[in-house]
């Protein structure tokens, strides 16, 4: 296969480099191959299913050749909580997004809420824009939030850049960005139904009846009381069971007919009790789509010691079992994506003296680590690197509408470049952790797969091990072209 832009004449211009490798992902296959690309132009100009040698290209032309580690595109986090402004000693652009080329991620999403105020108006938007302004190590776009009443700003935040849109159907934790009834949903789907975005939603929703703990449910946060010491992870897991999942799924399912050409998304699908709906709806035509986090694929319940508030999340992370059934949805397709879902704070809030699980904030640190997390868990499984990249890159490219630009390796398409060291190792440490707050379950655990390399519109804004990435400073852009697709 050769697929290639003319390169030959105004080459001084282009300023072309080469990348060879024994192993790269493209599409479903892993291949020898030899990727062209421009620093000046920022794209990939040409590519070949076979390893050029050097004498091919015009004297001078910077040729590296990384066998056998793999070449591979950037992935494209599409669910992060950088939380600036207003909150920015819990996350920040810079440290969230320099987290971000640290682990092989050249784009990320931020999520509408925790900073302060939530992307809700476009007003917001403008002071959320003035934030990120040269602080960014990778590549940023921006989802906006659907809160009650808030209705007549959706279509201007999308022809203002946003990706996309999140709500809550449970109390979301801040109180700037409450939670929508069905009632508001209906009336976002009304406004965004001809419009090109995607509706997710944060699905928990309080069951009118529930026998998971017990007959008659609690409107309370949590939302089910406690029934047990509150430094214990199944307490904490048993306030929160999958009935609040599936009856919102089927809530969101309910609304879908005022807009049926709307595209829906179920952000962190943590319980497998919802496959079988999401697999129904899907089959009866309904636009919808769910992703998974890697600390649901990677940690589970069984394993979580009595208050490691570093574990609590919503959805909780759930039993041995149920993560096998996300990796089995996964890899059959009925999930389709996976991110980090990257929610941080500061220490004090996760309660660790404490390690009380339900006054301790809810979000998991993954920012930078979750392709070595999903290789690590995914590789035992017969996972293979090209699933990854779908998962990771392409299909989060699309679900946030930038195909064209991000999520594979194409000619034309950004050069975004992660060279991975899939056989490498590494503990955990501080060190490695490189946004704000060190605070993760991932601590001192053994990861498998080593970014080596992390390459931005083809510049290199990472390098592991020789203090490159110290030098580089921001050189990502905002995402804010309207989406079209």
């Amino acid at each position: 296969m050769v697929l290639s832009l003319e390169i030959n004449s105004g080459a001084a211009e282009l300023k072309p480099q080469v990348f060879v490798s024994s192993r790269v992902v493209l599409g479903e296959r892993v291949t020898p191959g030899t990727i062209v690309f421009s620093s000046t132009t920022g794209k990939i100009l040409s590519i070949h299913s076979t390893i050029l040698p050097e004498s091919a290209f015009p004297p001078g032309t910077p040729y590296t050749d990384h066998t056998p580690h793999v070449i591979m595109p950037g992935l494209v986090d599409a669910h992060v909580h950088l939380n600036e402004p207003g909150r920015t000693e819990w996350e920040g652009f810079e440290t969230g997004s320099r987290a971000a080329a640290f682990g092989g991620v050249t784009t990320i999403i931020d999520m509408p809420l925790n900073a302060i105020p939530p992307t809700t108006t476009i007003e917001n938007l403008e002071t959320k824009k003035k934030a990120a302004q040269g602080k960014c190590w990778v590549d940023v776009g921006f989802y906006g939030g659907i809160i009650p009443g808030n209705e007549k700003d959706l279509v201007p935040l999308v022809k203002a850049g946003v990706r996309g849109f999140k709500c809550f159907l449970i109390e979301s934790g801040v109180e700037e960005f409450p939670a929508v009834s069905s009632e508001d949903v209906e009336k976002a789907m009304l406004e965004l139904k001809d419009q090109p975005t995607v509706m997710m939603f944060h699905a928990e929703m309080i069951p009118p009846i529930t026998a998971s703990v017990s007959d008659v449910v609690q409107h309370s946060d949590p939302p089910l009381a406690p029934s047990g010491p509150l430094n214990s992870y199944k307490t904490f897991l048993d306030s929160r069971p999958p009935a609040l999942e599936t009856y919102a799924l089927a809530e969101i399912l309910s609304c879908a007919p005022v807009a049926p050409n709307l595209p829906l998304h179920i952000v962190h699908l943590s319980a497998t009790e919802c496959l079988p709906i999401l697999a129904e709806a899907r089959a009866n035509g309904v636009n919808i789509t769910a992703e998974t986090c890697f600390h649901y694929l990677a940690l589970h319940a069984e394993a979580i010691e009595d208050g490691d508030t570093r574990h609590k999340c919503c959805p909780p992370i759930r039993e041995k079992n149920n993560q096998d059934g996300l990796w089995e949805a996964l890899r059959g397709g009925l999930i389709e994506t996976v991110v980090s879902d990257h929610s941080p704070c500061t220490a004090g809030l996760k309660q660790l003296n404490k390690g009380d699980f339900f006054s301790a904030w809810g979000g998991i640190s993954t920012v930078g680590l979750g392709l070595s997390v999903l290789w690590t868990e995914g590789a035992p499984r017969g996972v293979t690197l090209p699933e990854i990249v779908n998962w990771c890159a392409y299909k989060t490219s699309k679900q946030v509408g930038l195909l064209g630009k991000k999520g594979s390796l194409e000619v034309g398409w950004d050069a975004d470049i992660c060279v991975f060291d899939d056989e490498g190792t590494f503990t955990v440490t501080s060190d490695d952790m490189k946004f704000k707050n060190k605070v993760t379950p991932y601590e001192s655990k053994e990861l498998r797969g080593i970014v080596r390399e992390t390459w931005l519109r083809g510049e290199r804004v990472f390098s592991r091990g020789d203090g490159f990435e110290e030098k580089v400073g921001a050189r990502g852009q905002l995402l804010l072209e309207p989406r079209t697709a």
